[in-house]
This record gives structure tokens, sequence and C-alpha cells, in this order.
């Protein structure tokens, strides 16, 4: 029997999980998802994601990949969902083009961050957005974003022990977006949106973390401008948060 390939797109909280990649005595949501799909197709299942998650950070939008003998049965995303722990869902499973690589056909990948503002904590929102109870500069923030988008060198973004030997990325969609909480909860919630062909690690996380020193007048626009032509990790700021960072979606 031929074998298909099969696009499942995940949304899942990682805040117990050791990222997504599978790892020896970790937790992981490749790990967990592989051992749904082995159940249900009685073989050893390889779900290839469209990238890696750190720890702790949420998902929207993940897609993996799997073959299967045959045709995939009815009501897949249902079935693999009765297998699976509450912190982890299915949105869609569906036959693929033969030979689909949810990593290697991603033309772009689409993070979100989130950003509480304000004097107050949030408690319901601590393991989904990040407090930060300083003064914000949303102009600033603005600045920023639009300096990202183009092609630049982000090795000041990711930490100097690292796998990566290329340190260019292609940015197609940097912004900040504002909204307010509404009553009784006082603060703005700001959202990083951020659109590009690939992500180094902690790369999302670190540049929130400068744009934030920057719109608290902790350091300029122009010095953060000058991060994006390879300047070195200690430059830049401190690594925001994972529990706040969000992959949105995958662009194929």
């Amino acid at each position: 029997m031929a074998e298909r390939t099969v696009q499942l797109v995940l949304h899942y909280d990682g805040a117990e999980f050791s990222g997504w990649q599978r790892q020896p005595e970790q937790r992981t949501v490749q790990g967990v998802v592989e051992a749904a799909l082995e159940r249900l197709c009685s073989v050893p299942v390889a779900a290839l994601g469209s990238g890696r998650t750190d720890a702790g950070v949420h998902a929207w939008g993940q897609v993996a990949s799997f073959e299967v003998d045959g045709d995939p049965p009815d009501s897949l995303a249902q079935r693999i969902n009765s297998m699976l722990p509450q912190e982890i869902a299915v949105l869609r499973a569906e036959a693929a083009a033969d030979g689909f690589d949810a990593r290697r056909d991603a033309r772009s990948r689409t993070y979100c961050y989130w950003v509480i503002a304000g004097a107050v904590r949030h408690p319901l929102e601590i393991d989904r957005a990040l407090w930060w109870p300083y003064p914000v500069e949303t102009e600033a923030l603005e600045a920023c974003a639009g300096r990202l988008v183009g092609t630049h060198d982000f090795t000041a973004f990711t930490p100097t022990q690292t796998e990566h030997v290329r340190f260019e990325r292609d940015v197609t969609r940097a912004e900040w977006l504002e909204h307010p909480l509404g009553a009784p909860f006082p603060g703005r919630l700001l959202e990083f949106w951020i659109e590009a062909d690939a992500f180094m690690r902690h790369m999302v996380r670190v540049l929130v973390g400068t744009m934030l020193e920057v719109a608290a007048g902790r350091r300029s626009l122009e010095e953060f401008g000058s991060l994006l032509d390879g300047a070195l990790r200690d430059r830049a700021g401190e690594t925001a948060p994972a529990h706040c960072l969000y992959l949105a979606s995958v662009r194929y």
C-alpha cells in the first residue's frame, strides 16, 4: 500500500513542555504527538514540525507532517485529539501532496508576543503575557519594528553558543499592535507580530526584550538599529520570557 503524507495544524499550551523537539527523558510536544500517532497507526510515526518552539512557548498554528500507509482515516483530527492531553489539540488533519515536508517546504513563519503594559499585574495572564510595569513609548516600539523589515544579520539576537551557521533572516512583517484591556482591567495589551523566512533560537524574545528597553528610554533607536548589522549578543537586551510567545502560523 502506498504511503500518503498527512498535514496537521496544531494548537498547544507549551507551559508544561520542554519545547517542540523530541528529547530523551523530557516531555515534548513532538514526543507526545508521535506517541498518540503510534497508538492510532499501530506503528512508530515521525511527525516533522515546521520549526522548533522553545520550552514554554505556545502555538496557535504549528504545522507537522507525517507518513501513513494508504489514505488517512476519516475524522482523523478527532481521533488524534482523543489520544492527546488537554494541552494539545489538532485543529486540522488532512492529506497533503506526496513528499510534503512541514519544515523544508515552509516559506515563512509568523510569531506573536504578548505584553501587558500597566501598573497592576494580571494574575490570570501570568502564563500568557509579560507584565511590563515600566514606561512604554509606543512610537518607539513602532519605530524599532519598522527597522526590522528587510534582510538583516541577527547575530545579536541569538545565544552565542549556537548551531546556526547563517545569521541573516528576511523579515517581511514586523509591527506592534495596541489594545486597551477594558474595564475593570487597567493597562494595555501590546502585541508584537513578526513574519520571516526563518527564525533563530530566542530571536523573537531577545528582539522584544531589546525593543522594550528602547520604549522605556534605556537605549536609543539608533543603538537598536546598529544591532542589525551582525553585532555581538552582549550588545542586545535581555531575553524576554518564553511563556508570552506564540507560533501564530506557517505559510507554504
